[in-house]
């Protein structure tokens, strides 16, 4: 599904990546942590294709980057983050804004058949939010509006959906019941990469974790075997209890 192999990535002066290699398989679903300004961001416009390593090769959904027309590969990754959503129409009716996912537009300026809004419609009964289709996207609650995304991103049937800090300015409960909306995604045929700051984030669902500090893999693999109190203090410098609850991480700082 995605593999980067020893892939580095230099800017000036400036070592963003340094030698990553990771692969991530058919039923893997991943979550990749780091400090602010380890990589994270850049490994994830690799994988869009915006970005091109500076050596090192690039392969997603069996194509290497520079071989291929990387908007033929977008339209089987789904995308979900702050920056898009900023994007978005604020006056355009929620079913409408996820419809629109079917493309990859931002906004409809023609006609919408019937058939796309009773599929952005299921897709909302999906993440729970059919009840807010016909209402404007800037009178939902930011947990709606990120459970709205979802829905857009899985519009267009993806092979892989990339989730960029999703409960990014959510309160305890609507980060919770977003959480529990992308653990339900183990019913779609859709492997996940998943970026956060919170480890209590990783739901049961996901199956592998990544640790990056200053550009540089830590680790990768099962996340029993990556979230330990040791790696987690190399990655954030930071010593901690780790514990484990219904198969997810819950840390304490020491």
């Amino acid at each position: 599904m995605i593999d980067l192999n020893h892939v580095s990535l230099r800017r000036e002066e400036t070592q963003i990546l340094d030698d990553v290699t990771l692969t991530v398989r058919k039923d893997e679903h991943w979550v990749l942590l780091g400090r602010n300004g380890s990589g994270k961001t850049s490994i994830l416009e690799m994988i869009n294709g915006y970005v091109f390593p500076s050596s090192g090769t690039v392969k997603v959904l069996h194509s290497i980057y520079g071989k291929v027309d990387v908007r033929e590969i977008r339209r089987k990754i789904g995308y979900i983050s702050q920056s898009l959503m900023d994007k978005l129409a604020l006056s355009d009716p929620v079913w409408e804004v996820v419809a629109t996912g079917e493309f990859g537009y931002l906004r409809f300026y023609e006609q919408i058949p019937e058939d796309l809004k009773e599929k952005a419609m299921r897709m909302l009964a999906f993440v729970k939010l059919e009840h807010r289709g016909t209402h404007l996207l800037g009178t939902l609650s930011q947990g709606e509006r990120k459970k709205a995304m979802l829905a857009r991103a899985l519009m267009a049937d993806p092979t892989l959906l990339i989730m960029d800090e999703p409960c990014s300015g959510l309160d305890l409960f609507e980060r919770e019941q977003l959480l529990v909306t992308i653990n339900e995604l183990n019913m779609k045929s859709v492997t996940l990469f998943y970026v956060t700051h919170h480890m209590e984030e990783i739901m049961p669902l996901f199956t592998h974790v990544a640790l990056l500090e200053q550009g540089k893999l830590i680790a990768a693999g099962p996340k029993r075997d990556v979230l330990t109190e040791e790696n987690i203090r190399l990655a954030y410098n930071v010593n901690v209890d780790l514990e484990w609850h219904q198969d997810r991480p819950w840390i304490r700082v020491i």
